[in-house]
């Protein structure tokens, strides 16, 4: 028997608030910059390339917005001069037994930007919000 691709439908995130669930989770990225060296008197043209440190984009958690929650807000008035409440994140993809398959643990987050929602008085859609957070790094887990 094949085993099947996992659908990104399905996941949780344990940020530290009082829900779990989102619409949305984007920036689980991991890249290596790239350095380059030549030496003057190295005959080849081109520069020699190695791996440099790793980048991580932030993290986007977006959600509908519900009446008496206010944890992405309180959350980010813990910004102070050069001090903010930092936390680890844990984000699992779930499969249909509600049983995790992959976590992510994000470290030493923080938030960097609110989204409040796009209102528009003719449309027919959920209020939204976004957090952005910059963290200090990624790993994954296979459960």
């Amino acid at each position: 028997m094949g085993q099947y691709p996992l659908p990104a439908y399905h996941f949780t995130a344990d940020w530290g608030g009082t829900r779990t669930g989102f619409i949305e989770i984007s920036g689980l990225n991991i890249m290596v910059n790239v350095t380059e060296s030549r030496d003057g008197a190295d005959p080849a043209k081109a520069a020699r390339k190695m791996p440099g440190r790793f980048h991580f984009d932030n993290i986007i958690l977006k959600r509908d917005i519900v009446k008496g929650d206010n944890d992405f807000f309180k959350w980010m008035q813990t910004i102070n001069l050069n001090t903010v409440e930092r936390r680890d994140i844990i984000i699992t993809l779930l499969n249909e037994n509600h049983e995790p398959v992959i976590r992510w643990k994000i470290n030493n987050s923080f938030p960097v930007k609110l989204t409040g929602p796009v209102l528009i008085a003719n449309a027919n859609s959920v209020a939204m919000e976004e957090l952005e957070l910059a963290h200090e790094g990624i790993s994954v887990e296979m459960v």
